[in-house]
């Protein structure tokens, strides 16, 4: 476990910071330690904070912003985060503090953010020079072998790069081969998926996506495949990267065998992610309220959409459980289709700018002359390949050249 402390001047920042990423999706509210009401809006939070705030008014830095980050090895429920979160403000002095626990999902590592502040219910000021040295170190220890950890010594040892955040790709800001092998390396290590566009849907939340090429390229022949990075509308930028030229080779032909073990190995989380997905289905009554409660439980659905607004496709990414599965693949009343039926087409028309942008991960640029832009939003856009399983394909394939012979 790695633990990160900043302080500031603003906690109304660090608030809006963490709540804006539960807006997106890429968060979720655990826990809220030290309020005497719950379900506050983020304007009351804040003023809770302020409150006490208020008690010491010659402390200026007085926002505490803490992350604590694990292992992609470390397999941690939310009860679990909560407990180490209380043992660890507890084990740093800031055990009776007011603080709000975010769980986020927006890097390939588990890892939460705490928000509290130094200033007491006496109105005294807690010491934070050399806290992350003395204190947090101590505690960090205790933890890890309390919870059976990952131990971030252990693996600084062994030159392991287990723990750093994963950053979003973007072009121009840093080398590119670098940015990509970094993400590419830690999503195929930490996700389960079964196929090149259930790879792609997790890629690009980094803006990265793996491309085979036209069908009728030599490279999409010769089974090739290259990294790049993607820009704000989801298009292809700068000079792709050879899967064979990074340094772990994360080929096509190394992908497809990770498919297959990976197909067995999501099947545990599969009924669970079922049942979460159904039960939140049942109760709303729009397309945007679905996606939108989705991704505050960290599940994000990727949707390919048509002109016409019709839903033809479904992909939902499980980023608590690191796992990807189509929606056919949980069952009929989670699948394309059966999305198309339940939310109007009508709904999805007056909608469809905003649902475009959020999932358009297409190479493709949309035309301007068009009233309504392409939706056509597919996945499979990176890699134009047959949807069916590989060892079906390979099979297929073989009995085809008995024909032949």
């Amino acid at each position: 476990m790695v633990a990160k402390i900043s302080t500031g001047k603003t906690i109304g920042g660090v608030v809006r910071y963490n709540e804006q990423k539960v807006k997106n999706g890429q968060a979720k509210l655990l826990q809220m330690g030290g309020f005497a009401v719950e379900n506050l809006t983020v304007a009351a939070k804040i003023q809770s904070f302020e409150k006490v705030q208020k008690l010491n008014q010659r402390t200026k830095t007085n926002a505490v912003h803490i992350s604590l980050n694990f292992s992609p090895k470390d397999t941690i429920d939310e009860l679990t985060l909560q407990k180490i979160a209380g043992d660890y403000l507890i084990g740093i002095g800031f055990g009776e503090q007011p603080y709000l626990l975010f769980q986020h999902f927006d890097a390939a590592h588990p890892h939460v953010h705490i928000v509290t502040t130094n200033i007491s219910g006496s109105g005294k000021r807690i010491e934070t020079h050399n806290l992350g040295k003395i204190l947090s170190e101590k505690i960090r220890k205790e933890i890890e072998q309390r919870y059976h950890l990952v131990k971030a010594d252990e693996q600084r040892k062994q030159k392991v790069n287990l723990l750093q955040p994963l950053e979003k790709a973007t072009y121009g800001k840093r080398e590119t081969k670098a940015s990509i092998s970094n993400i590419v390396q830690e999503v195929t290590r930490s996700y389960q998926f079964a196929s090149l566009p259930e790879l792609n849907a997790v890629l690009g939340q980094f803006n990265v996506c793996a491309y085979r090429g036209e069908k009728e390229s030599e490279m999409f022949k010769n089974k090739g495949l290259v990294y790049s990075v993607l820009d704000s509308a989801g298009n292809r930028v700068g000079v792709p990267v050879k899967a064979s030229s990074i340094y772990f080779r994360p080929t096509l032909a190394r992908l497809e065998r990770l498919f297959l073990r990976n197909k067995e190995a999501r099947k545990q989380h599969r009924e669970t992610l079922r049942g979460l997905i159904h039960g939140v289905l049942k109760s709303c009554s729009s397309l945007e309220e679905f996606t939108s409660r989705l991704r505050t439980k960290g599940i994000k659905p990727l949707l390919r959409i048509n002109e016409e607004g019709r839903i033809y496709g479904v992909t939902y990414i499980d980023n608590v459980n690191r796992c990807v599965f189509n929606g056919s693949a949980l069952g009929k009343e989670l699948s394309a289709n059966a999305l198309s039926v339940r939310f109007s087409k009508d709904h999805l028309l007056a909608n469809s700018l905003e649902i475009e942008q959020e999932v358009r991960i297409s190479g493709q640029e949309t035309n301007p002359d068009k009233r309504i832009p392409s939706l056509e939003i597919s996945l499979n856009s990176y890699q134009p390949e047959d949807p069916t399983p590989y060892e079906l394909r390979q099979k297929k394939k073989k009995k085809r050249k008995k024909r032949i012979q």
